[in-house]
């Protein structure tokens, strides 16, 4: 297949499963997997598949489903999230504070959701990594006047993996969130330290108020109130610097540029969501 068709179904693939994420999560129930499962003798992942084919207005496709529907869809085990460190560790209270409020959330069984950075392969093909639950899954979130902010997902879990890997030595990162890169990070012998660089002042009190005072090594961290920008152009030594602060590439794409022309030479940094953003770029 030559580079500009697969280009075409790449951006189709994104559209049709921006709609269905954002529009029809939970369109695929419970009771269409078992019908599916009976009919098909298939796992539930595969049901999950035939049916999103047939959503998608796609399964006449042979060439989008075995390339990027067969490679896109996985079943997640609940436990393994459910057991993370942090989840493990940091049991956050129900909180209303002003206009916070820390809360949870779920995803229902078979609801949709990004959970890992894109694949790609050989051909160029660009392949979203979608997951589900087969049960409720129940995660942390903190709202502001009711709208989500925060909150510590399989996608939190799994893009963190590498960056939370590679730290060591002092640590320098951009962006507070619910703390879940500076509480794996502190959990490693190998960091002595973890400055966390926040600009909104009220996410570092409800942050230091409900959810620092749980963290088992909280000595090493310390948190600034700053822009990260600004605080990158300073001379902050660390070995090691993580940026996340932003939501996803359309608002991630300019700030990684400029916080990736402040590198300094020494130090290891890491970006979130990097391999999606080079996408867009």
């Amino acid at each position: 297949m030559d580079r500009e068709r697969i280009a075409r179904r790449n951006r189709r693939i994104f559209t049709l499963l921006s709609e269905y994420i954002n529009f029809m999560p939970d369109a695929v129930t419970p009771e269409m997997i078992r019908e599916t499962k009976e009919l098909c003798l298939c796992t539930a992942e595969e049901a999950f598949r035939i049916l999103i084919s047939g959503i998608l207005d796609i399964y006449e496709d042979k060439e989008l489903r075995q390339g990027w529907i067969s490679k896109m869809f996985s079943c997640l085990d609940r436990e393994k999230y459910e057991n993370d460190p942090y989840r493990k560790k940091i049991r956050l209270p129900a909180v209303v504070d002003g206009e916070w409020e820390i809360t949870k959330d779920r995803y229902k069984p078979y609801e949709a959701f990004v959970f890992n950075d894109p694949k790609t392969d050989g051909e160029g093909r660009i392949i979203p990594q979608i997951g589900f639950f087969e049960e409720e899954y129940v995660f942390p979130v903190v709202k502001q006047s009711g709208r989500e902010w925060m909150l510590i997902t399989p996608n939190e879990i799994e893009t963190m993996r590498e960056p939370v890997a590679r730290s060591f030595g002092h640590v320098i990162t951009y962006g507070l969130g619910l703390g879940y890169f500076a509480f794996m990070a502190s959990e490693k012998e190998e960091v002595r330290s973890v400055t966390v660089v926040e600009r909104d002042e009220s996410v570092i009190r409800l942050f230091k108020k409900h959810i620092l005072p749980l963290f088992p090594n909280k000595e090493k961290i310390k948190i600034v109130l700053a822009d990260a920008l600004e605080f990158a152009k300073g001379d902050n030594r660390a070995d090691f610097v993580f940026a996340d602060i932003w939501h996803d590439p359309s608002d991630g794409c300019d700030l990684y540029l400029k916080l990736k022309a402040l590198e300094k030479d020494g130090i290891d940094y890491a970006y979130w969501i990097e391999d999606t953003i080079k996408l867009y770029l």
